[in-house]
């Protein structure tokens, strides 16, 4: 085995404590930016399935700005968006270099994403249920937390192994232009120095990492259905 690693991936061999590295720096983005981007997005989703038409809390000014906002921040492409953003990067961390720096990209990029994807999950809620709460008194917040939190938890569980996956995705292209990670190191060992068996061995560990990923959604999902 060890013979077979050495003639087969021997630039992986000598680059192991960078692999582990990279990998922790790939979670560390995932994660941070998971919360983060993730708690935005929830609050920002549920801000446009209210305000929306015929919301508990329809307020179509409000309602107006928001999407077009998220239409707009959703509409750049990620590697545009990591160098417009740069003095803000700056401002907030005091750099646009490193894995911290990175955070900020993948929160811009992420959150309008997300939010999109909850307002759809929301509005999966049946009406009826809705309506039924408001007949018995249950005030917004109320139906906010009590029904489409509730009622769209499946939904919401699955939007989110999505983004999660998609987030992974976004990883690599900050790793590509100074992020870290495991983009950052396919891109300037693998691909800059043709060294295949390290860009193969990336994308095999970024794979490894989604399929987690969407395992533990479905085991979430199965739990919450079952419950």
């Amino acid at each position: 085995m060890t013979d077979f690693l050495i003639q087969h991936f021997p630039n992986v061999i000598s680059l192991k404590e960078e692999f582990i590295q990279s990998t922790i720096e790939t979670l560390y983005m995932t994660f941070w930016t998971a919360i983060i981007a993730g708690v935005l997005g929830i609050l920002l989703g549920v801000i446009l399935v209210v305000t929306g038409k015929n919301g508990v809390l329809e307020n179509r000014p409000l309602y107006n700005v928001l999407d077009k906002l998220v239409n707009i921040f959703r509409s750049i492409p990620f590697i545009i968006m990591i160098a417009v953003i740069v003095p803000f990067t700056r401002f907030l961390v005091g750099t646009s270099i490193g894995t911290t720096a990175a955070l900020v990209p993948l929160v811009v990029g992420t959150t309008p994403f997300f939010a999109r994807q909850i307002q759809n999950a929301l509005l999966e809620v049946d009406s009826g249920v809705i309506e039924a709460a408001e007949s018995m008194g249950v005030g917004p917040f109320g139906i906010i937390f009590r029904v489409y939190l509730k009622e769209g938890l499946v939904s919401i569980v699955r939007v989110s192994a999505l983004t999660i996956i998609n987030l992974i995705g976004l990883t690599t292209m900050a790793g590509a232009i100074g992020g870290g990670g495991l983009g950052n190191l396919a891109i300037s060992r693998g691909y800059n120095r043709f060294q295949t068996d390290v860009t193969l061995v990336a994308t095999i560990i970024i794979l490894v990492l989604v399929f987690i990923s969407q395992f533990a959604s479905n085991l979430i999902i199965k739990k919450i259905t079952h419950d």
